[in-house]
């Protein structure tokens, strides 16, 4: 049975509501109280949002990905064998 009001956004429902038609919560993902949120690896209230943007956002903390050894390797044996078989 559905709550005359959503628990998640305070949306009138419709009698019988299968799910809320303000954000789309339904028994498995909102109503029920076996409904659980902490595997949605959303923060707590001890999460360090300064430092995140700091760390994500801060251009001088990006360190550039280089291209591995064995792909320079590689182009250079292409370039010999098209080399060797172009000019011969």
């Amino acid at each position: 049975m559905s709550p005359e009001v959503c628990p998640n956004c305070g949306e009138l429902l419709p009698s019988r509501a299968k799910t809320c038609p303000g954000c789309g919560s339904d028994e498995e993902t909102g109503w029920s109280e076996a409904a659980h949120a902490d595997r949605l690896g959303l923060p707590d209230e001890n999460f360090d949002y300064e430092g995140f943007v700091k760390g994500e956002l801060t251009p001088s903390l990006a360190r550039p990905r280089s291209i591995h050894w064995l792909w320079w390797l590689t182009a250079l044996v292409l370039i010999a064998l098209f080399l060797i078989f172009c000019l011969h």
